[in-house]
């Protein structure tokens, strides 16, 4: 059974269609990035599944129960941070957490334990008594990110959880979200692909409503156009060098760029992804005598493939 269904979810607001027939799932114990550009549905999407927008058409599932059918219970497993967390800024923070607990059902010494436990998972201490206007953007962050963890759910849907944070504080929540993806299946929306690339084994890319992309971030990158890229600099004749490389099967195409200071020139050879022509390069330009000082494969990144996914032209 999958942690997550969404079965062919689609909403309309008036005449625009913010999502379009979204069709995924998400496995037990995956880190799961949610990518998209602004505007793309990513955030619709993921109020769907929560249970806070309704779908105009299809349906969706956490951990086998029902969005629209079952939704308490749907609820009951899951654990949700939104953009910009709505936290009550007169409450201190261990009191604004057990109003929150409350209100998810728990009582009795079970709330003192949940709260106790989400404070320590996300550093909370030194603040639990500080009233939340007080608070830092980084420990606001942690504090809607405890508020999700209450009620120890199996899943954490986590909508641009690093927002507006500075370097250091990104990097904190980064760790902290790492750490608790040992324990809960996590799906995590943001605009910062490095964030996705070191802690995400899975990659959602939804664009115009329409999901694009839906693999590991290693086969998506494998079958990428810029995975057959090869950079090259020599100084010699361009016309041989470019008609060889040409003439060799993986080659789609040449590009001759503008020359480089002290006659050195700049080929860029795109070839089959998955394909390396560095070899062939330079035996051909061995074998005329010209000297290379550069030859280079690009290895695509989750940010070629973003833009690959998401480019207008």
């Amino acid at each position: 059974m999958s942690m997550v269904r969404a079965e062919h979810l689609h909403k309309v607001f008036g005449r625009f269609t913010a999502v379009k027939d979204a069709t995924f799932t998400v496995e037990k114990g995956e880190i799961v990035g949610f990518l998209g550009p602004n505007g793309a549905g990513k955030t619709t999407t993921m109020k769907m599944l929560t249970g806070y927008l309704p779908p105009t058409a299809g349906t969706g599932s956490i951990a086998g129960y029902d969005i629209i059918d079952n939704p308490l219970e749907a609820r009951r497993h899951l654990g949700y941070m939104p953009e910009n967390v709505p936290l009550y800024e007169d409450m201190r923070v261990y009191e604004y957490l057990e109003y929150r607990a409350r209100l998810k059902g728990l009582y009795g010494s079970s709330v003192r334990q949940q709260i106790g436990w989400a404070i320590d998972r996300c550093g909370l201490e030194p603040k639990r008594k500080n009233l939340i206007r007080t608070l830092s953007k980084g420990y606001r962050q942690r504090t809607g990110l405890a508020d999700a963890l209450l009620g120890n759910p199996d899943l954490l849907i986590l909508d641009e959880p690093t927002n507006g944070l500075d370097p250091n504080q990104i990097r904190q929540i980064r760790e902290l979200i790492r750490s608790l993806a040992e324990e809960h299946t996590v799906i995590l929306s943001t605009h910062i692909l490095s964030e996705v690339e070191m802690i995400c084994n899975k990659v959602i890319i939804i664009d115009q409503g329409v999901i694009k992309a839906d693999d590991t971030p290693a086969n998506l990158t494998r079958g990428l156009r810029a995975a057959g890229r090869v950079s090259i600099e020599y100084k010699g004749e361009l016309a041989p060098v470019v008609q060889a490389l040409e003439a060799f099967a993986p080659v789609k195409k040449v590009i001759v760029e503008e020359p480089l200071p002290g006659g050195w020139n700049r080929l860029i050879v795109r070839a089959e992804p998955g394909t390396d022509t560095r070899e062939k390069a330079a035996a051909i330009i061995a074998a005329h005598g010209y000297p290379m000082r550069h030859i280079y494969r690009h290895i695509p990144s989750l940010e070629d493939v973003f833009v690959e996914m998401t480019r207008r032209d």
